[in-house]
């Protein structure tokens, strides 16, 4: 600092006041810069070459890269001058770049070791079972993300502040060890779930660090390109945590619903109504705990309980326990079925739910369960296996079951409609293939 205060003050002195005193061809104030140039570049690089700790090598890389070029030379007074004389670094090229890894190395184990500490200590939190904050009525355990994306943002803007190139080398790195973070995070989180379960707060926590993954999601959606392979490991990630903490906080709703979806069959659908609104009630419950989940994540959760109540009704549809020999038999059935689906579908919808590609699966097999007309039973099964394209021949024969006054070469010929391949799932969610028949 004192011998870059000396030079930038003296070569001031001698731009106003010295250089006028001599002919041009004197040169008078290139031979004094080189002559300051060169004594600062030697002293920089005996301490280059001597022990240094990585704040002493963090200034000494500002100077090289940062003040001596930018604030320095490129002042106000000196910079035109100066232009003339091409001084050049105040280090060699190879010196700079052993100084730029050791820093690289250093940043990147700091940060690495900060990140793992900051870890333990949430894994910590969670083992006090406390009750996690509310935030606009959402549970947070944000401290992690927080500390995470503010140690990564920190260390990228003191390597850009060196030079944008130690910037991104340093960027480049992190990138890396951000999926190999959230991956332990990932790990942690399974543990916790595995053997916290009769914890006060357990699902309370649960609901937090689904939470959590909010802000690690969103800042890698805003600062990390397309291209970067990182990316996608991290959402990756990402979506296993929330996804595993969805399919705990969904276990005891799904279990109890299992009995009460039984009831269709072994009351021949005549009691639809009552078991429907059971259904309903039952869920209702359950989704009421779920807004203290964020609003993505909120919304996630109660497409997948929408999923899941029309796969189940599915599945009792496809169980052979209900076949009926008459038109009017039918007719009754499929009314009962379509009054399900929309009640089904009010109570969803009126929760958050936006799966509205769910929404035409039960009533197309109600109208395949009215019609009586090949021909307009086939163009209903044609349009089903367009809506979804993931039914399969098995599926429909098990369906039609229901519709016992079809003969032999009726079934047949309705099943022509349908691919045989069970190889591949179509693109987009699935319905059908989730779905074994017996």
């Amino acid at each position: 600092l004192h011998m870059g205060k000396t030079m930038k003050e003296d070569l001031m002195v001698v731009v106003k006041y010295i250089k006028q005193l001599y002919p041009p061809e004197f040169n008078v104030f290139g031979t004094y810069a080189e002559l300051y140039h060169s004594y600062f570049a030697s002293q920089a690089k005996e301490n280059a070459m001597s022990p240094l700790e990585d704040k002493d090598i963090y200034l000494l890389l500002s100077w090289v890269h940062n003040i001596y070029p930018k604030d320095m030379r490129k002042d106000r007074v000196l910079a035109e001058e100066l232009e003339k004389v091409k001084l050049g670094s105040l280090l060699p090229s190879s010196l700079s770049k052993e100084l730029e890894k050791k820093y690289l190395d250093s940043e990147e184990v700091t940060i690495k070791n900060s990140l793992s500490k900051c870890l333990e200590k949430e894994i910590q939190r969670w083992k006090e079972d406390k009750e996690p904050e509310k935030l606009n009525g959402h549970f947070q355990s944000e401290l992690l993300a927080i500390f995470v994306i503010q140690s990564i943002y920190s260390g990228q803007k003191r390597a850009k502040e060196i030079s944008t190139a130690v910037g991104e080398e340093l960027s480049r790195r992190l990138w890396k060890e951000l999926p190999t973070f959230l991956r332990s995070y990932k790990d942690a989180f399974e543990d916790f779930k595995e053997r916290s379960k009769k914890h006060r707060y357990y699902k309370p926590i649960l609901i937090a660090n689904i939470n959590n993954c909010w802000n690690f999601r969103d800042y890698t959606e805003k600062n990390m390109s397309e291209k970067d392979g990182n990316k996608a490991s991290i959402l990756s990630t990402l979506g296993d945590i929330e996804n595993g903490g969805f399919d705990v906080l969904l276990q005891q709703l799904f279990a109890q619903l299992k009995p009460i979806y039984k009831k269709f069959t072994e009351n021949k659908w005549d009691s639809s109504n009552e078991i429907m609104n059971e259904i309903i009630k039952t869920t209702g419950k359950h989704i009421s705990d779920f807004r203290t989940l964020k609003d993505p994540f909120y919304q996630a959760i109660v497409e997948k309980i929408h999923a899941r109540l029309v796969k189940e009704y599915i599945v009792r549809l496809l169980k052979r326990k209900v076949s009926l020999k008459t038109p009017t038999q039918q007719q009754n059935l499929a009314k009962k079925i379509s009054k399900n689906a929309a009640d089904l579908e009010t109570f969803c919808t009126s929760n958050g739910s936006q799966a509205t590609w769910l929404n035409s699966a039960l009533p197309k097999l109600a109208e395949v369960i009215r019609l009586q007309d090949l021909g307009a039973i086939k163009i209903e099964v044609a349009t089903l296996a367009t809506t979804y394209p993931d039914i399969r021949k098995r599926h429909l024969e098990a369906f039609l079951y229901i519709k016992a006054n079809l003969s032999r070469s009726e079934l047949k010929s309705i099943l022509g409609y349908l691919a045989d391949s069970t190889a591949s799932t179509p693109l987009g969610a699935p319905l059908f293939s989730n779905i074994n028949v017996s």
